[in-house]
């Protein structure tokens, strides 16, 4: 199993990690107190939720003036929604002050003429605006010559009071104030005179604005528009939410009542808003928040923007719309008509952080659900605390980061002081004669320092054996040169001395101790050739397979004693490499084949794939390897021949092999043949795709 070290990059990582993980912790420690806030406001809203469905539970006139509306689900005519308005009204035949209410409009189709109403409605004080809007290509106003009864276009207004039926109509000779006139019977303590307007020409039409007694309508109201025409004997068009001649009650009026909005007033909130609906959905009262709810939080908006863009529930959905206005939508509402209150969490906007918490609760009356009640707000209550948590946590953060760039500028100072004591030790290895005196300490550190140490210990062995090399090479040489000289120095001696006869045998031997003198210098010259031309050469793209073929056939001539064998396993095998550097050093793996084989025996050249690589083999048959010899064979001034003959053998050829495989980033490696004896010298090259 490897060992895990931890080197200055995981250790600077690791230190990162510890720094980082403390404002992460910060913003999880501000999540869960979030959550904590938002759970506890959530449980407050729903508390306020069921209290207020007490309240209009216990007083079921608060929801339904008319108790038939509780039951009247068959009804498929829309109801007349109107909001409450706490702001005065001027009925002038204007839509100022209309902006913000919600507009229905009705259409025929099958009418000849493009006829078409709109109207809103709003309550206060017990009166009842209505605000409508007739497309009317061509009006015709009453002319009061023809009859006194309303000859031209008019609005014909129907309630239900006490059960009984009455009806108003509204019409006028020009645009101006209108009052209504009863259409029918009048019903006692009604003054049609009441209801009164304004009507007002409009492009493409007219706008007639009018405001009705709450209590004229007996919480119903139906109308429809008489649209006539100029030309006689033309048939009048009707377009209304009845129809003329129906018997039926009207629509109902949904309207919230002020006994509603007086029960409601106790649960009045700066930041709460609180929505109370019939069975049918419908809006009938609301208490909006007393003060505006945004955040009181004093934290720099940048901080704000920061933490709610990080830490916010980007996918919570959006607060849901109503199919019609005045209605309430939303599961919440949903689920409490069906008698299961619930919380739910919205985003205010669609790109906005903020959150919108609800609170819904149904209401009861004698075991039946009647309505319900919403409870919202805004999420800024508790954010507002985040907030300031979260600055501090940025404060504490950036004070953390502060302390532990101070022990990081501490720790580069320790890293410093190592290198710098690596420095004076490797200084003081060296003296100034450039001879390695003493040993390098080695670092037993698990870390990019302590493998630099160790390298520069390898490094300096290195040198101290290369400068062993050095101090005993003019031993060796001077002992390989002994003899030569010796040699030279008797044979003259004996040219000054014996016989004219006897000089030519002596100058025979003194130019062949010549000649292996010029021998001995030529090996010795190689290395430092072999240097050279690695310096020169730069490595490419090598395929050895046609090398190999190539000096093959050289071998076989050049060693005629020999069997020289080739065998490759791939077509291909590419390397980087050097072919005048391999050729090299396969001609000394050769000639050390050859001087040790048997006459007559095989040498056997084999290439392989092996370990991401490819491995050059040569083989003998002969005396095999000591361990001793096996183990320093590829050092320099090495080497297992006799020295006493005439050729001569410095041990230089396998030390340059190895450095040629070095230089390649390669190996070179010698070992015993199982069967028959013999040596097998392996050199190894990555390939090229490595």
């Amino acid at each position: 199993m490897e060992r895990l070290t931890f080197n200055l990059r995981r250790q600077l990582i690791l230190v990162s990690l510890l720094l980082l993980s403390l404002p992460w912790a910060g913003c999880q420690f501000i999540r869960e107190m979030e959550g904590a806030l938002r759970h506890g406001q959530e449980q407050g809203l729903q508390a306020t939720a069921e209290a207020v469905a007490a309240v209009v539970g216990a007083r079921r006139e608060l929801i339904y003036p008319d108790p038939d509306r509780i039951i009247a689900r068959d009804d498929n005519r829309p109801p007349i929604y109107a909001l409450p308005s706490q702001q005065y009204i001027s009925v002038d035949g204007y839509a100022d002050g209309w902006e913000e209410i919600p507009e229905y409009t009705l259409k025929n189709p099958d009418l000849r003429t493009p006829l078409e109403v709109s109207y809103r409605a709003l309550t206060r004080n017990g009166i009842l605006y209505l605000l409508m809007r007739v497309r009317d290509p061509e009006v015709v106003y009453h002319n009061p010559g023809l009859s006194r009864e309303p000859n031209g276009d008019r609005l014909l207004l129907r309630t239900w009071r006490d059960g009984k039926r009455q009806e108003y109509v509204i019409a006028t000779a020009a645009p101006g104030s209108v009052r209504a006139q009863a259409a029918g019977r009048r019903l006692r303590g009604i003054d049609p005179g009441r209801i009164e307007g304004y009507w007002q020409d409009a492009e493409g039409g007219y706008t007639l604005e009018l405001e009705i007694p709450l209590s004229y309508t007996g919480e119903r109201l139906g109308f429809y528009v008489i649209n006539t025409s100029a030309r006689e004997n033309s048939p009048f068009e009707t377009l209304g939410n009845i129809a003329a001649m129906e018997t039926r009650a009207p629509p109902w009026l949904i309207y919230s009542s002020p006994a509603l909005q007086t029960a409601l007033a106790p649960f009045a909130h700066a930041t709460r808003k609180v929505e109370v609906s019939d069975n049918q959905r419908w809006r009938v009262g609301e208490l909006a928040p007393s003060s505006a709810s945004g955040s009181d939080s004093e934290t720099f908006w940048l901080l704000q923007l920061i933490y709610r863009s990080v830490l916010a529930e980007t996918d919570l959905p959006v607060p849901p719309t109503a199919e019609q206005p005045g209605k309430m939508a939303g599961k919440g509402i949903i689920d409490a008509l069906a008698g299961h209150p619930g919380n739910a969490r919205y985003r205010i906007s669609s790109s906005a952080t903020r959150m919108l918490l609800t609170a819904a609760a149904p209401v009861r009356h004698e075991g039946q659900v009647i309505g319900s009640v919403l409870v919202s707000e805004s999420g800024e209550q508790y954010l507002s605390l985040t907030d300031q948590a979260f600055s501090r946590l940025l404060g504490y953060s950036l004070f953390a980061i502060g302390l532990g760039a101070l022990g990081l500028l501490g720790y580069a100072s320790i890293l410093s002081l190592r290198i710098r004591r690596l420095s004076q030790a490797a200084s003081k290895v060296i003296d100034s004669d450039g001879a390695i005196s003493g040993s390098f300490p080695v670092s037993k550190a698990q870390d990019e320092i302590g493998e630099l140490s160790r390298h520069y210990a390898a490094l300096l062995e290195k040198l101290r054996e290369y400068n062993d090399y050095l101090r005993t090479l003019s031993r060796k040489l001077s002992h390989e040169l002994r003899t030569p000289i010796a040699i030279i120095q008797t044979s003259l001696e004996n040219l000054e001395h014996d016989q004219p006869s006897e000089q030519a045998v002596y100058v025979k031997r003194a130019r062949g101790g010549l000649d292996r003198l010029k021998r001995i210098l030529d090996a010795m010259s190689e290395a430092s050739r072999l240097e050279e031309s690695i310096r020169s050469n730069s490595l490419a793209s090598l395929d050895l397979v046609p090398l190999l073929r190539e000096v093959h056939a050289a071998y076989r001539e050049l060693y005629p004693d020999h069997a020289v064998k080739l065998e490759i396993e791939a077509a291909r095998a590419e390397i980087n490499g050097v072919p005048e550097l391999i050729i090299q050093a396969l001609d000394k793996l050769m000639d050390n084949a050859a001087s040790f084989g048997e006459p007559g025996s095989p040498i056997n050249l084999v290439l392989t794939s092996k370990q991401s690589g490819w491995e050059l083999a040569v083989s003998n048959e002969g005396p095999t390897l000591t361990p001793a010899i096996a183990q320093s064979m590829f050092d320099p001034m090495v080497s297992q021949r006799d020295s006493g003959g005439e050729d001569v053998h410095l041990g230089l050829g396998l030390h340059v092999v190895r450095l040629i495989c070095e230089y390649h980033r390669g190996r070179v490696e010698a070992s015993n043949n199982a069967s028959p004896d013999g040596v097998t010298l392996r050199m190894w090259f990555p390939s090229a795709r490595n």
